[in-house]
């Protein structure tokens, strides 16, 4: 089901535009998903900008079938990131698609800004990617909406990922 913001998730939208409206972005890109495009969709509003989708954005799929305790089931993905539920996608083939997907896109904005609208276990993966300390107790402390900055150097190197903290900016990752 391709679900809608909530009220709340409107209001978090109209936030994350806020925290953003500085910045100088050049393109706006989001998941197909209804959410995260409609998370993203403000400040690209403000800025004139579409939203481009991208299929590789999407949440890494848990498994092909509901499951009884979703936290426990993730936490088992992390655990095993080369194993994977049955009818499910592993931390390490979602990861891998979602960080090819994010050094495409900055390789087609190099030097500039754009803003990624994904979903929380996917960015906690490509993060992982150039902070291995994130895991999965970092997902589950994942606000709605999360802000994180990354920069990203040629050859896709990175430095330290970034977190908007309550104190409105851009903090290190402890």
């Amino acid at each position: 089901m391709d679900r809608a913001l909530s009220p709340e998730g409107h209001a978090g939208a109209e936030h994350v535009a806020a925290l953003l409206r500085n910045a100088p972005i050049v393109a706006v890109y989001a998941s197909r998903a209804r959410r995260a495009i409609q998370t993203v969709e403000p400040r690209a509003t403000a800025r004139g900008l579409p939203v481009t989708t991208s299929a590789d954005l999407r949440e890494r799929r848990l498994s092909g079938a509901p499951v009884d305790d979703h936290g426990a089931a993730v936490a088992w993905c992390w655990a095993h990131p080369e194993a994977a539920l049955p009818g499910g996608e592993s931390n390490m083939a979602a990861q891998q698609r979602g960080v090819a997907a994010i050094i495409t896109l900055t390789r087609c904005h190099t030097g500039e800004t754009i803003v990624v609208g994904t979903h929380g276990n996917l960015l906690a993966l490509i993060l992982q990617h150039w902070a291995p300390a994130v895991d999965d107790a970092f997902w589950s402390r994942l606000t709605m909406p999360a802000v994180d900055a990354l920069t990203l150097g040629t050859g896709a190197s990175a430095r330290t990922p970034l977190r908007w903290d309550a104190g409105e900016r851009f903090m290190p990752y402890a």
